[in-house]
């Protein structure tokens, strides 16, 4: 706070050892916690709620105002939780009347030039590589890989743990644990690798893969899977986690993966 050469707003409410670097401006109505570097020519604006411990890169816009022809100034939120990096020229809008905030969840890293459109909720543990870009009213789940040059339609939603590969155009919902890839996106596998590092167990694992083959290798319907699902598997909050998805999607999962002739 003792940087002469950042401009603070006077309503702005920042934690006794926040450290801004030169030529960054912060806007009023913004809330910054402990332990957080904001580097160079960063601007805050107003509605943004940063949480402990995070790691703001030079070039950043944070809460920005939404780029939306419905939005009229209404007082909306960007969250964003504890221990969090952003990257070079990341751009984070703030929220409409839809859901009122944008919010980032904990220890997540947003890389370079990203950007998170109004009424995104993103989850805990996510990484969002170099350029990857969601729409508004994007909900993404916790553990959530999107390789770089990904793009996501908006009122999309991506499942838990899931991986999308680098250059990716999302257009459906994707479904938790799974990685998707080509184009059109499709499924071409669970995330075994990323379910081992954060500890599921190897039978876990082929649950998860079982499920997925009925869904996407057996010739059925979404409606029939899920109906072959919930009676031939043992209720597991992976089981049920994946049924509820596939329930409450509006723009539907994403397909399997079909080789053409």
């Amino acid at each position: 706070m003792n940087q002469p050469l950042a401009y603070v707003h006077p309503g702005a409410k920042i934690a006794k050892n926040v450290v801004i670097d030169p030529f960054t401006t912060i806007h009023n109505n913004v809330v910054i916690g402990e332990g957080t570097w904001i580097g160079s020519n960063v601007t805050i604006m107003e509605g943004a709620r940063i949480g402990k411990n995070c790691n703001i890169f030079p070039g950043s816009v944070i809460s920005g105002v939404p780029q939306d022809l419905k939005y009229k100034d209404e007082d909306t939120l960007t969250i964003i939780g504890n221990n969090v990096t952003i990257r070079e020229c990341v751009t984070i809008n703030r929220g409409t009347t839809d859901r009122m905030k944008t919010v980032i969840g904990d220890n997540c890293l947003i890389m370079a030039y990203c950007h998170i459109a109004h009424d995104c909720i993103v989850g805990k543990n996510c990484i969002f590589s170099n350029n990857s870009t969601l729409a508004g009213h994007i909900t993404v789940g916790d553990y959530v890989v999107l390789a770089g040059m990904t793009a996501v339609h908006q009122f999309c939603s991506v499942g838990n743990h899931a991986f999308v590969t680098g250059g990716s155009l999302v257009r459906k919902d994707v479904p938790p644990f799974v990685k998707a890839a080509r184009e059109p996106l499709s499924y071409v596998g669970i995330n075994s690798v990323g379910l081992r590092r954060r500890g599921f167990t190897t039978e876990k694992i082929r649950e998860v893969q079982d499920i997925y083959r009925v869904l996407y290798q057996k010739n059925y319907n979404n409606t029939q899977a899920v109906e072959i699902i919930e009676a031939e598997w043992e209720a597991t909050p992976e089981r049920d986690e994946i049924l509820q998805f596939i329930r409450d999607s509006q723009r539907g999962i994403m397909k399997g993966y079909f080789k053409s002739n």
